[in-house]
This record gives structure tokens, C-alpha cells and sequence, in this order.
């Protein structure tokens, strides 16, 4: 198992997780944190609960059914091995965001049987090792599937999405407990930048040493891989590239999650229901191309909310408010081929799958500082 993926005990990385938007230290773990936790029983943030991997040893099975039971108990493991990690970058994306954390919790107060994510979203540069595929190889290593290319020209980016496995032992809880999501990968065409905006970027890629390796590691603990960025610097790219600016001081931490709308069982499952419903409790929503983005074919439909924002101490000793992350809502309608069959029949196979290039696009906006800083 490659070293990214040193981090499999959930308690020790919510404790690192108060110490988000720091950079990365030296971190001696015992012994003990490179276990496996057996028979440990975790609680989902939304009131579902499930017991972590156990072994119970039976003295009359044949050695047919003990080496069958032992690549059971190995597949469990990893799934849940590959959860803690997911759980990891969830605390450290809620202790950050509490629009996100309300608003789980808002839903979930009304629509309390499960709360689905549709997909997790990074953000990556893409230079020097450092893009795509630094996050990518968490997920393909642990059965996803790579899917499309999309691109921004306009924000010289391109994305990548990747299907999780379709067997899962946990499909019937929330959140990272629940059925797991899609993911979507994004990152910024460095080279297409000013030579100001690559030379600023480089600069701390490059004295992050292999911080690449350890993506996956950096997003669960919620620490950044390269030192803390001057403020100059961080504004000369928020003039030119928002999203590399976002990037500098967020790194690989998770820039979004995106509740399943269709997945939930009140009226809520309705995305303009939904979307009303939030509002009205007080949360702005990401109005540009309008708050409800729908695909051409009229079968995704998305929405966002603003971003957080936090206090960031840069390296020169200057402490600004930086934007953070927020919290996506999609609705997967069925596709036409399936419009026969019942409520009780439709599977997730059968609705709109994939992403939307210009749904997307508007997505990103909400860390923009037009968004930030809208009134209404």
C-alpha cells in the first residue's frame, strides 16, 4: 500500500483537523496508528451508526470457507480503510465550513432516513506532478473508474470525473457512510497562465519536494503541502486565476460535497423545493447563470451555495480573509429510456449520469469574489 495513505485512524486526523489552513509538520505516529482498528463501533454524523470490521473465528470450517471468509474480511478492510479516509477529509471540510455543516444538519433534521453525496470535488494544479492524477490514484486504487474529460477554456482548466465501484458494504448509511459518490478532479493549465502566475505556483510546488505523493494524506489532514503563501503573491494570482488562488491557500483540501437531492424522501428531493427551503433559512445561494443550473438536455439540474470564508495567516504576517469551501445540491432525473418504470424500480443506473461543462462552469463561481461579496 503506497504511503498516501498513512492515516487510517478518523479520531487522530479530527484532531489535526483544528489546525486547518496550516502548513504541513513533522508528525511522529505510535505504532498502534498503523493497525487496523478491529470491532470498533463509529457513528455517522447524521444518527447512522454501523460496527467497524470484526473477525469471528469458527473451528469447524473447512479451509475452502476460511480462505473465502479471509478475502471477504480483506475486502472489508480496505473498504473501510479507504471510509476512514473519506470520513478524514469530511471532518476537516466541516470543522471548516459550517455553512456545509448547518445545512447537513438542516436537511437532515427534515429528511432524516439518508443523506447521499452525489460526488466530492478537488481542485489541483496542474504542474510539476501536482494535478489530476496526485489525487486520482486514491481513488482508482480503490476500485473507481476514470470517465470524462471536460474543459474551461475561459478558466484554463480541465476535470476529470471517476464512478465509484458499484459493490459497497455501506449503502445504507450518510455522508462518506453512505453509497459512495462520484468524484470530479480539477485542475489549472499552469502553463497557459502569465509567466508572473507560473513562476509564483512553481515556486511553492517545487519546495514542496514529493507533497504530490501524499495528496490524499494532505486533504485528511487538512494541511497544505507547500509553506504558507505571501499575501502579495496570493493576491497577484486572485487577480489573474481565482481558482489558483483558492488552490495556493486550500490545496487538496475537499472544495466541495454535493447532496443526492433525488436520493432524499421529503419533498425536499425536489431541487427547487430544496433550494427554496435554504434560502429562506438564511444561506446564499450561487446566483450566476441563475441559482438553478440545468444541463441541455434538461436532466442535471445543480445548484450551490457561496462559499465560506475564513481567516488565513500568510507567511509575511498578514491575516485576510480567504474563501473556503461550500456545499452543492444535484438532481439526476431519469434518463427517457426508463420514463416506464416505477418509483420502486428507478435505480441510480437509470437516471442522467456524468457532469456538465457549462453547469460546471458556473459551479466554480462560487468562491468568486463576486459571489463572496453579493449582498442578496
Amino acid at each position: 500500500m503506497k504511503l498516501s495513505a498513512v492515516f487510517s485512524s478518523c479520531c487522530y486526523s479530527s484532531a489535526i483537523a483544528k489546525n486547518a489552513l496550516q502548513p504541513p509538520s513533522l508528525i511522529t505516529l505510535p505504532a498502534s496508528a498503523f493497525l487496523p482498528p478491529l470491532s470498533r463501533k463509529l457513528s455517522c454524523r447524521h444518527g447512522v451508526s454501523y460496527n467497524r470490521l470484526s473477525f469471528r473465528g469458527n473451528s469447524s470450517f473447512s479451509s475452502t470457507a476460511i480462505s473465502s471468509s479471509k478475502s471477504d474480511s480483506q475486502s472489508q478492510g480496505s473498504e473501510s480503510f479507504f471510509r476512514d479516509t473519506l470520513r478524514s477529509m469530511e471532518t476537516v471540510y466541516l470543522n471548516r465550513n459550517p455553512t456545509a455543516k448547518s445545512i447537513l444538519e438542516l436537511v437532515s433534521s427534515v429528511d432524516d432516513e439518508q443523506i447521499c453525496y452525489d460526488h466530492l470535488a478537488f481542485r489541483t494544479f496542474g504542474v510539476n506532478g501536482y494535478g489530476i492524477n496526485s489525487l486520482a490514484s486514491l481513488f482508482l486504487d480503490y476500485g473507481y473508474t476514470q470517465k470524462e474529460e471536460l474543459r474551461f477554456p475561459a478558466k484554463k482548466l480541465k476535470a476529470l470525473w471517476f464512478s465509484p465501484p458499484n459493490s459497497s458494504s455501506q449503502d445504507g448509511g450518510s455522508g462518506v457512510n453512505g453509497p459512495l459518490p462520484r468524484v470530479f478532479i480539477s485542475e489549472l493549465l499552469v502553463d497557459q497562465l502569465s509567466p508572473r502566475a507560473q513562476e509564483i505556483i512553481r515556486k511553492y510546488t517545487k519546495k514542496s519536494g514529493s507533497g504530490n505523493k501524499y495528496a490524499a494524506l494532505a486533504s485528511a489532514l487538512g494541511s497544505l503541502t507547500w509553506e504558507k503563501p505571501l499575501y502579495s503573491e496570493f493576491q497577484q494570482l486572485a487577480g489573474e486565476s481565482e481558482y489558483a488562488a483558492w488552490t495556493l491557500v486550500n490545496g487538496y483540501a475537499l472544495n466541495h460535497v454535493t447532496i443526492s437531492t433525488h436520493r432524499l424522501k421529503s419533498n425536499l428531493r425536489n431541487i427547487k423545493s430544496l433550494n427554496e427551503f435554504i434560502k429562506k433559512n438564511g444561506f446564499k445561494l450561487n446566483s450566476d447563470g441563475g441559482v438553478l443550473k440545468v444541463s441541455p438536455d434538461g436532466l442535471l439540474l445543480q445548484s450551490s451555495t457561496v462559499a465560506d470564508s475564513m481567516p488565513f495567516s500568510f507567511s509575511d504576517g498578514v491575516v485576510e480573509s480567504v474563501p473556503c469551501s461550500y456545499i452543492e445540491f444535484a438532481e439526476r432525473l431519469v434518463l427517457p429510456q426508463y420514463k416506464n418504470l416505477s418509483e420502486s424500480e428507478i435505480k441510480e443506473s437509470h437516471r442522467r449520469d456524468g457532469f456538465e461543462v457549462g453547469n460546471a462552469d458556473k459551479i466554480f463561481e462560487s468562491t468568486s469574489k463576486e459571489q463572496l461579496t453579493r449582498r442578496a
